[in-house]
């Protein structure tokens, strides 16, 4: 006989030599590592193998700057998946190549066209409903339109302004189901008023990015205060340090594309004994 059951995959894509390009939006340029980069993303990938997680390690698009930064090119619910429309044209090609990978683990696909514009990283989802950043990358339209596909399989889609950062999750991510932590001088913090919310430490405004997975967390070890703050909390957590990364205005979220996905296993069925 056969069960069917969960498996959470984590879809990765290695950093590149173009990297050191990457578009900055909040940020000076610095000098970005690469082998730094290399061995902090590996670090990365080994962290999401530690929480269950199957990792699916890709080298794709390596003429594009922040081809690494993968979560910005969909959002893969449970039902479909919804490829982006980059709020930046640079991008844009990142998101041809990763679509038709895409493909592969969800049948209903669909796609938001410009001139509406999301990213990924202005998407958060907790149970049916998503979080959605009004930022420099997603317009108003991008979030309609990612209302309308998703309200017929039942989510609700709830707009957050984001004023201080470049995506919603780089000032708020959710630590459980009840829990946030956020930075409230980067983002609107209302919509979250029904929330136990956790801020980042005052000096480190770049903590609020937190990759949860299942019950598991992995968080920035470049802000420390902030990673105590969580694990007074009692959750499980892992550090990473991501600082090459970060010079490139990205977080953990940014670097990796998480869903679940439904596999069918066989289970033997042993013949009874016969015995009392």
């Amino acid at each position: 006989m056969t069960s069917l059951k969960n498996m959470k995959i984590a879809i990765v894509n290695r950093p590149n030599f173009a990297l050191k390009q990457c578009e900055l939006t909040f940020l000076n340029r610095v000098s970005i590592d690469l082998a730094t980069a290399q061995k902090q993303h590996s670090n990365y990938i080994e962290a999401l193998r530690n929480t269950g997680a199957q990792v699916e390690v890709l080298e794709v698009n390596q003429t594009s700057p922040d081809s690494a930064f993968v979560e910005d090119v969909a959002v893969i619910l449970d039902e479909l998946a919804v490829i982006t429309s980059m709020g930046i044209a640079a991008r844009r090609e990142e998101v041809i190549l990763m679509a038709d990978l895409i493909a592969g683990f969800r049948q209903e696909v669909r796609h938001i066209p410009l001139p509406a514009t999301i990213e990924g990283g202005d998407v958060l989802r907790v149970g049916k409903t998503l979080f959605v950043g009004e930022s420099s990358r997603t317009n108003r339209a991008g979030i309609a339109t990612l209302g309308e596909i998703v309200r017929p399989f039942g989510y609700n889609v709830v707009s957050v302004r984001v004023h201080g950062c470049l995506h919603l999750k780089t000032g708020v991510t959710a630590l459980n189901d009840e829990t946030f932590i956020l930075n409230p001088d980067w983002i609107d913090p209302s919509p979250f008023e029904n929330f136990k919310l956790i801020h980042v430490a005052s000096d480190e405004p770049w903590g609020a990015n937190v990759l949860r997975i299942e019950n598991c967390l992995i968080v920035n070890a470049s802000y420390p205060r902030t990673a105590d703050r969580i694990d007074a909390l009692g959750l499980r957590s892992d550090r990473v340090y991501i600082s090459e990364f970060g010079k490139a205005e990205a977080g953990l979220t940014c670097m990796s594309l998480v869903f679940e996905k439904t596999i069918t296993s066989a289970i033997a069925t042993l013949p009874k004994s016969g015995k009392n």
